[in-house]
């Protein structure tokens, strides 16, 4: 093992991959996660193949194989697809990032799955219950600081503490966190034979918006297994800590991009049973297979939410304290990118830090040479998801590249 150790704040899907990452390169790191387990936030993650590539390069094949089982089967188009109310089509948009995988490409994963399977073979280094508050750092090291007053040391500290990072408000406290205007409510339909015979072909297509015609939308993601979760986890990982999954729509509705809403007007605030009475108000006059969509969500599932995003930073001095994912570029969902560029950045930074590792590169010149390529590769879609046009499916910034399906 490396004598580079790295603290590691955030144990969510960039934080515990970079751990995998670093572990599977022989460099010492320790995860600090806040919560008391690996919860429930959000359901359905699309991938391409930025974050699918990363997974491949930080995984341990048999946990990289396990990711690839349990994610989504492939659809007969990986798009981005528009409906009106009654399904029919109004447009598609290709998907961001490099050209995907021909054989098994990268679809979407249960976002509770893949940080279970991210988080096997850490029990020596992930540590629950410990939410760092801040750091202090000089030219021999840096120190994690915690909530219960205690703090440990290391050579480099990675920020992966999401949208609300404490050690970004230190290092960055210019970086403010802005309400993009969207507000609304997700949850979860069990996706049964019955229910897939009645729904629009097109729901099964990569990622579909409703346009429900009246400033609001419905947001739905498909989420099928390849393999079952249970018999993937049996087979290859034999007894790991891996809850099974049963296939599902995930179903999001709220305002549009650029609609005004007083999310408190609009009952997008209520019981579960409040929030879905909404839904299914609005999508009364709609296809009847959508209609039976809403009326089967899982009202255990419905809660509201309410999005928000970064500013983009300005490029901002190096040191031993650095950033990854939400914590530096938290954006809306329009891209389908937060997460396949949190996995970026652990990939980068597992390969900054190997540098570092060897003596190619101190450890200033590596992290200056990360943040400049995260600046450079993500940024971009960083700005373009925060755009009011993101979802008009005539949406394709010079700057982001889009990829046609093969």
């Amino acid at each position: 093992m490396s004598s580079l150790h790295v603290l590691i704040a955030g144990g969510g899907i960039g934080g515990l991959a970079l751990a995998q990452g670093l572990r599977k390169a022989g460099i010492s790191c320790a995860v600090y996660e806040s919560t008391p387990e690996i919860v429930q936030a959000g359901y359905r993650l699309h991938m391409n193949a930025t974050g699918g590539n990363a997974l491949e390069e930080c995984l341990p094949e048999n946990l990289y194989e396990l990711y690839l089982r349990t994610s989504r089967r492939t659809p007969r188009r990986e798009m981005f697809v528009m409906l009106d109310l009654q399904g029919e089509e109004l447009g598609t948009r290709p998907h961001i990032g490099p050209p995907n995988d021909a054989d098994r490409p990268h679809t979407a994963v249960n976002r509770r799955t893949l940080r279970q399977i991210l988080a096997l073979g850490l029990d020596d280094v992930l540590h629950f219950g410990r939410s760092a508050v801040g750091f202090d750092q000089d030219d021999e090291g840096v120190g994690l600081h915690f909530a219960d007053g205690t703090s440990v040391t290391g050579d480099v500290l990675v920020a992966a503490d999401g949208i609300n990072s404490r050690i970004r408000r230190q290092l960055l406290p210019e970086v403010g966190i802005v309400d993009s205007g969207l507000h609304g409510m997700w949850s979860t339909a069990p996706l049964t034979d019955e229910l897939a015979a009645a729904l629009p072909e097109a729901v099964f297509d990569g990622f579909v918006i409703v346009d429900a015609g009246d400033g609001t939308i419905f947001a739905l993601g498909v989420f099928d297994p390849r393999t079952p979760i249970r018999t993937a986890v049996d087979e290859l990982v034999p007894g790991a800590a891996v809850d099974d999954v049963a296939p599902y729509v995930m179903v999001t509705h709220g305002n549009a991009f650029g609609v005004p809403v007083d999310p408190h007007s609009q009952g997008f605030v209520g019981t579960p049973e409040e929030l879905h009475l909404m839904m299914r108000r609005d999508i009364a006059a709609g296809h009847r297979g959508l209609v039976e969509l809403i009326d089967r969500v899982d009202t255990r599932t419905l809660a509201p939410v309410s999005v928000r995003h970064l500013q983009v930073a300005e490029p901002w001095p190096t040191t031993r304290v650095t950033l990854l994912g939400d914590a530096i570029h938290a954006m809306p969902p329009s891209m389908g990118a937060g997460a396949n560029s949190a996995l970026r950045d652990a990939a980068a930074l597992v390969r900054a830090l190997s540098a570092v590792d060897r003596g190619a590169a101190s450890v200033h010149d590596a992290l200056a040479e990360y943040e400049a390529g995260m600046r450079a590769e993500v940024f971009p879609i960083f700005r373009a998801s925060t755009d009011p046009h993101a979802i008009d499916t005539d949406f394709r910034p010079d700057d982001v590249d889009f990829v046609e399906q093969r």
